[in-house]
């Protein structure tokens, strides 16, 4: 019997994740390649930040220069390709500058997944207040899809977001400033069932509610969505189908997950069956 190799042609899903280094392997570019390998992608990563963190804290942050990066994510670009572009922890107004140079300077043609990442699950800031604006002006713009939670949200518009209208009016502010499409996600609502809204600039809305997994461990489920996003689309999915198959990945890795650390544990990628 020969075996049989995969097609290049067949629809892994090339997914150039852009993002910092979680050592504890619960965030960060640690759950993008998990997840994206776990749904049967190809991951690349060009790396933002080294930080020192656990279940419990960010105790420190080495940032990689903005051109560093810019020259990994060419690297990866000339040579294995993409069809999406992820984006997680970007530290600064610089460093979102020069990934928004390279994805014009090549004429990106594929989907691009902003993940705005701001505060850690611990709640440990990762992102200079001066940035802020450039993700407004210069991220979002971008972004086929982008996808905060509630805080971040209010960080993005400018006011407070606690309940569905509050999400609901955030997403569309989100695609004002040109997204093509919003996903607040609602894990920071008060009570026994949360709701992830998502709109798009043609209008068309959906929303998943689903109940509350009482558990400590969510680190890393924003990563671990925007990558299983990035995952679906990169293998040819609409948007509505690939964040459907990444909200349910992720809601089993939690489910699954290996009660790891004293805070908020990582998530059991690896044990979600395919």
């Amino acid at each position: 019997m020969t075996d049989t190799l995969p097609s290049e042609t067949s629809p892994m899903g090339r997914v150039l994740i852009v993002a910092g280094s979680d050592p504890s392997g619960g965030a960060g570019i640690q759950a993008d390649i998990k997840t994206v390998t776990m749904l049967g992608g190809y991951a690349a990563a060009a790396l933002t930040a080294l930080t020192v963190q656990n279940t419990t804290a960010v105790t420190d942050v080495l940032p990689m220069q903005p051109q560093f990066v810019a020259d990994q994510m060419h690297a990866v670009l000339s040579d294995v390709g993409a069809e999406s572009i992820k984006t997680g922890m970007l530290h600064n107004a610089e460093v979102m500058a020069a990934v928004a140079d390279v994805i014009d300077s090549v004429k990106f043609g594929g989907d691009v997944v902003v993940d705005p990442v701001m505060v850690a699950s611990s709640g440990a800031k990762l992102i200079d207040d001066s940035a802020l604006e450039t993700m407004r002006t210069v991220l979002v713009p971008r972004a086929t899809v982008v996808t905060p939670n509630m805080p971040e949200a209010a960080l993005l518009v400018g006011r407070p977001v606690k309940t569905f209208e509050d999400m609901t009016d955030a997403a569309k502010a989100l695609i004002d400033m040109g997204a093509s499409a919003a996903i607040v996600k609602g894990g920071h609502m008060e009570g026994n069932t949360l709701t992830d809204y998502v709109l798009t600039n043609s209008g068309g809305s959906m929303a998943i509610t689903r109940g509350k997994i009482e558990t400590r461990s969510t680190h890393g489920t924003g990563c671990s969505l925007a990558s299983g996003i990035a995952t679906g689309l990169a293998q040819g999915k609409r948007l509505d189908k690939a964040y459907e198959a990444a909200h349910e990945f992720v809601r089993q890795a939690i489910r699954l997950a290996p009660g790891l650390g004293a805070g908020h544990g990582p998530l059991g990628h690896a044990r979600v069956p395919r």
